[in-house]
């Protein structure tokens, strides 16, 4: 039996990469911290899907995905659509975390060591 590729998809390559070429300011500084390993060695991917979902980051040795709410995430539609991927991605065991925004820009030390945290419950 085939197994089913469920990671960036090449129907999803083109939503990837817009999302890529118009990352939100708070993307921006986050993956400032988070490319070419620079936490504690992991790898992390920016803008990937995973099977229709995209997610912020992705750190495929931890199976973790880091997701940044923005305004539209608070609305009704945006709560609901956040619940039907987190629940997806659980599935896959893939561990979710949720940062505002309004963290990175704060306060980056405690967003970063909150993601540390997750590295360490798998050491």
């Amino acid at each position: 039996m085939k197994k089913r590729r469920i990671h960036n998809l090449s129907e999803l390559k083109e939503s990837r990469k817009q999302l890529r070429n118009n990352t939100t300011s708070a993307e921006a500084v986050l993956w400032r911290a988070l490319k070419q390993s620079q936490l504690k060695g992991r790898k992390f991917r920016r803008q990937h899907s995973i099977g229709n979902y995209v997610v912020d980051f992705y750190c495929p040795s931890e199976k973790l995905a880091i997701e940044l709410d923005g305004v539209y995430h608070y609305t009704d539609e945006g709560t609901k659509r956040d619940q039907k991927k987190a629940a997806f991605l659980d599935s896959l065991g893939i561990r979710v975390i949720r940062i505002e925004n309004v963290e990175v820009f704060d306060n980056i030390e405690f967003v970063l060591e909150t993601i540390r945290q997750c590295f360490d419950r798998n050491e």
